[in-house]
């Protein structure tokens, strides 16, 4: 495991025990970083302390990511607390029920720009906010979560896979406006893992029994192996990649349909 003592990280997207970006943060935890988690609302509040008092000295606090004013104050947080930021991991995403359930081309104004700003604008909100932190350490790295269905059509993905393909483009836009600061920007796109967001889509079950079958691996991934893969690219040792969609999904990516 990379190390990444005397690290201080930004973790977004803690929903429960199941989520990637809990899994992220145990495992960055575990090589030594402090870290700094978000809660979206009360409702999660309760979760994301209860898990966060195995962590080191946690600074815990909420974020709404489509809330500018929150998203200031969770860097000024940071600033007083750790006086500077080596890693921020943004596991924001969302869409409207209704948008997963209905047609692709009965998707609503507003469901559109909803996902598209959780879940691809925030990673810009989130970097730019942190951005003075990270370069008075002289660098740094950020990371984010995105799916094949960003590429490929999958059955009520809908408006998530367009989402997640405008992430994807927003990590190579800011790793070529921040590499010459040292700051590397790069995301995981994982396999379907069972967590909160995975629920909220029809037919979930069956994209995994797919997976199982198609991957040359022949099992579906899990989520400590999608962190310990966000470990490497947040350490030192992942010093030249940038700008790239790493892949964890036991191959899938790579199968044919057949």
């Amino acid at each position: 495991m990379p190390d990444l003592s005397g690290k201080h990280g930004l973790i977004v997207g803690v929903a429960n025990k199941r989520s990637i970006s809990w899994a992220i943060a145990q495992a960055a935890g575990a090589a030594g970083a402090r870290l700094a988690v978000t809660y979206q609302g009360e409702r999660l509040e309760e979760n994301v302390r209860e898990l966060s008092e195995t962590l080191a000295s946690p600074l815990i606090m909420p974020l709404d990511v489509a809330n500018d004013q929150q998203i200031a104050e969770v860097a000024a947080a940071i600033d007083k607390e750790f006086g500077g930021l080596d890693f921020l991991v943004n596991g924001a995403a969302f869409a409207p029920q209704a948008e997963l359930k209905n047609p692709f081309v009965e998707t609503s104004r507003e469901g559109f720009r909803v996902a598209l700003d959780v879940s691809a604008f925030s990673l810009v909100a989130l970097t730019r906010a942190v951005l003075p932190l990270m370069e008075r350490r002289g660098g740094g790295s950020v990371l984010t979560l995105t799916y094949l269905g960003s590429q490929r059509v999958f059955t009520n993905y809908n408006v998530m896979g367009v989402a997640k393909a405008g992430l994807e483009a927003s990590v190579r836009y800011l790793a070529a406006d921040l590499g010459p600061k040292n700051i590397r920007v790069n995301a995981i796109s994982a396999g379907p893992i069972k967590t909160l967001a995975a629920s909220g889509i029809s037919g979930f079950s069956g994209i995994l029994q797919v997976y199982r079958e198609r991957a040359p691996l022949r099992r579906n991934v899990e989520a400590g192996e999608v962190a310990d893969t966000a470990v490497f690219l947040l350490s030192s040792a992942a010093r030249g990649i940038t700008g790239e969609i790493v892949m964890v999904d036991a191959g899938f990516h790579v199968a044919g349909g057949a």
